[in-house]
């Protein structure tokens, strides 16, 4: 269960004990996936393949799911909700959680609050309103959100009220730094073009009338914004950001279809058609996200895009860094740092439990390394910041390991 409170409770400081009881999953948890069957590893073990390197310490940057570990890789720090309904109403979207920390009942869970525990967007409130349970000391509370949470602008799932939507985010993002430095950049995403509206952009497949005419356009969807019934909003982080508002040139130029990135990759009349910095999301049935997506397609898209870099001229000056937004729900036997250690940085918000984590760069001393170094999310912000001598946006990006340290394997 990717949700903010259950993953430290799954975690039990280090013991690692309590994936089964702490998840609606039970005993799938305990599951196993022969990796040797994807498409990505048949990649990398055939002939001529590029150099890469595995980190095999790299944890997700936050507890909980997709949209937090999102808003992690591009700014280091937990969306705010200043001045969130707290009067137990509609749109009060506070947690409440039990003495375990736990908001919710799974099957072999039962809450010592019963129902009065509440799964919500935000953490628990620090001063709730009379006829709701005090947050228990030593559990984050406040105005964060930190589950699943639609963004302030178009694309949000259809019919989100106002009162739904996370308030613009103002703090520093990497793309502001880089943009502030003069680099440019991109987020390239699957089906952007259809979900932002921009008629007869790449990707664009709803024609040229006035309604959306793609099959597989969500449910309610108005046009010019018809996005794929499995576009994920909650994946778009930059979307959150008052930098990036709808109508702004910064939204224009940096937030863009993956379609385009793949034609600049294939660009061969310049020496590398891609920007300097590039961030990609593939579609929802590319994404290998568990519950609405294929391992074996999300890696056969994973192999394309790689390919797409390393069959171009970039390939000689490209670091390509695969990972996840967080973990796919099952057991691991190793601690993540503050659990039970002090390995890396940490703080209340995580990490959490480790995520694969593929490098692939042309000055790798091996065809392949393992590299043991403590990772977290926020190491590949240290990345891109210390490569093009930009600020750290926030505490653990500015504490956390860059990735050169795969360049020292051997």
């Amino acid at each position: 269960m990717h949700r903010f409170y259950q993953e430290p409770y799954q975690l039990d400081g280090g013991r690692q004990d309590r994936y089964v009881t702490g998840s609606d999953a039970i005993g799938l948890t305990m599951g196993v996936f022969d990796t040797k069957a994807l498409p990505v590893y048949d990649y990398l073990h055939g002939k001529h393949h590029p150099h890469y390197a595995i980190a095999d310490r790299f944890f997700q940057s936050a507890f909980g799911g997709s949209f937090l570990n999102h808003q992690w890789l591009i700014a280091a720090r937990t969306p705010t909700w200043p001045g969130a309904p707290n009067d137990r109403g509609s749109n009060d979207l506070h947690s409440v959680v039990d003495s375990n920390g736990m908001p919710v009942n799974y099957p072999l869970y039962v809450s010592p609050l019963g129902t009065g525990v509440k799964d919500l967007q935000l953490t628990a409130s620090c001063n709730p309103p009379a006829g709701t349970p005090a947050t228990p000391a030593g559990f984050v509370c406040g105005d964060y959100a930190v589950n699943t949470t639609q963004p302030p602008y178009q694309p949000y799932a259809p019919g989100t009220a106002v009162t739904r939507r996370l308030p613009p985010q103002t703090a520093p993002t990497i793309g502001d730094r880089l943009s502030a430095a003069g680099v440019d950049w991109a987020w390239y995403s699957g089906g952007w073009s259809n979900a932002n509206g921009d008629v007869g952009g790449p990707g664009w497949t709803n024609g040229n009338g006035t309604t959306c005419t793609d099959p597989i356009t969500a449910t309610n969807a108005v046009f010019p914004n018809c996005p794929n019934k499995l576009f994920q909003y909650h994946h778009q982080p930059f979307n959150y950001y008052a930098s990036f508002a709808t109508g702004t040139a910064a939204r224009a130029q940096h937030l863009r279809d993956e379609e385009e990135f793949l034609a600049d990759a294939n660009d061969s009349d310049r020496s590398c058609g891609l920007k300097p910095v590039s961030f990609i999301k593939p579609l929802g049935p590319e994404n290998e996200h568990p519950g609405y997506a294929s391992e074996h397609a999300g890696s056969t898209h994973h192999v394309d895009l790689l390919q797409a870099v390393e069959g171009s001229r970039c390939a000689k000056s490209t670091m390509v860094i695969v990972t996840y937004d967080e973990f796919g729900g099952q057991w691991d036997h190793v601690s993540p740092p503050g659990q039970g250690n002090d390995s890396g940085p940490h703080d209340q918000w995580g990490p959490g439990t480790r995520i694969p984590a593929l490098i692939v760069a042309p000055r790798l001393p091996r065809s392949f390394a393992v590299d043991d170094t403590v990772y977290d999310t926020t190491s590949i912000l240290a990345t891109i910041e210390h490569r093009f001598g930009v600020d750290p946006v926030a505490t653990r990006d500015a504490e956390s390991a860059d990735l050169s340290g795969v360049f020292g394997q051997d």
